[in-house]
């Protein structure tokens, strides 16, 4: 009896050094030393500041303060709303929160999907159709409107990203032509060279747009 308890106390003692502190320590340092950007979160910086993550998607958007109420600034609610002047994401049902990150889990013929589905068209034709007349709802990508399995995908298509592209040129007053280009230079090709779709990343490209715009 003492000699299996002992045996297992030893067994216990030795399996936690190495599978929960050698392990993760190895583990740690080598990816430390090959890819320590990576092994950071491939964190983006801007003038030294971290700004965001190429692998985790956020919104652009403008905050406000609803000033229609007689309640005290503390208490008063936050609206927000897409910033036009840069490229947004697809749609998160996480918010792009990164600690929680799932999808709707709805079926393709549940009512709700569809009035959520619904919703998103609407607020793309009204956040995109103002600078693209010829722009209707059958020339709106897949990505625009449905959520990735994570909630934080920092990627849309380029198709998604050519509408946007009137947007944002009318806004910051750019050609088109020239932020296209910066679109092509910000899209990422298919994984090893088959899988997947090219995907543009957002938060890089409005960085790119704000060098270009002078910001």
């Amino acid at each position: 009896m003492r000699r299996d308890l002992t045996a297992s106390l030893i067994a216990a003692v030795a399996f936690t050094l190495i599978f929960g502190l050698a392990y993760p320590l190895i583990a740690t340092g080598v990816s430390q030393a090959l890819f320590p950007n990576k092994s950071d979160g491939s964190q983006v910086k801007l003038n030294g500041k971290v700004v965001g993550s190429k692998l985790i998607g956020q919104n652009f958007v403008i905050r406000r303060k609803n000033t229609n109420t007689n309640k005290p600034d503390f208490a008063k609610k936050i609206t927000k709303t897409p910033n036009p002047a840069y490229f947004q994401p697809r749609p998160s049902v996480t918010n792009y929160s990164a600690d929680v990150t799932f999808f709707n889990n709805l079926g393709p013929n549940n009512k709700e999907l569809m009035q959520e589905f619904k919703g998103y068209i609407h607020a793309y034709l009204a956040l995109e159709g103002p600078y693209d007349p010829n722009l209707h709802r059958r020339d709106i990508p897949v990505d625009a409107i449905t959520s990735s399995a994570s909630g934080v995908d920092p990627d849309i298509s380029q198709a998604n990203a050519r509408i946007q592209a009137h947007r944002v040129a009318k806004v910051r007053g750019l050609p088109l032509d020239r932020v296209d280009q910066l679109i092509d230079q910000n899209t990422d090709g298919r994984a090893l060279g088959v899988l997947g779709e090219p995907g543009v990343n957002v938060l890089e490209l409005n960085i790119a747009l704000d060098k270009e715009s002078g910001k």
